[in-house]
């Protein structure tokens, strides 16, 4: 497998490791084709991020052991649904993200330039 690439055209970076995040839970933004939901884009939620993303039948807060997933709180870095941190920026409740950590692929759904405007 070659070296997943960031929204730069540089070596993809980690996003969090506590929590583990990722389609892989290897930390990282990777993806494949069995992603449906682009898990891409390497976000700092925030608390109305969470909200937002929960009132989209999307919870992020509360723990699922079974899954390993502790439930995340404002602050965590997640590899979040391109299309959910879009969908939230619409709404106006976009949270800022890590560019260095957020996949390539992101960029089918949301343009850099909108990338640029919440980089941490």
């Amino acid at each position: 497998m070659d070296a997943s690439l960031n929204v730069l055209g540089q070596p993809l970076d980690s996003c969090s490791c506590d929590p583990m995040t990722g389609w892989y839970r290897d930390g990282s933004c990777n993806t494949d084709d069995n992603d449906r939901g682009s898990h891409t884009v390497c976000c700092v939620v925030t608390k109305e991020f969470l909200d937002f993303a929960n009132s989209q039948g999307n919870d992020l807060i509360t723990p699922a052991p079974q899954f390993s997933f502790p439930g995340l709180k404002p602050g965590d870095s997640w590899c979040v649904c391109a299309r959910t941190w879009l969908a939230a920026v619409q709404a106006g409740l976009g949270c800022p993200i890590d560019l260095e950590a957020t996949h390539e692929k992101a960029l089918q759904v949301v343009s850099i330039e909108l990338l640029e405007t919440h980089a941490v």
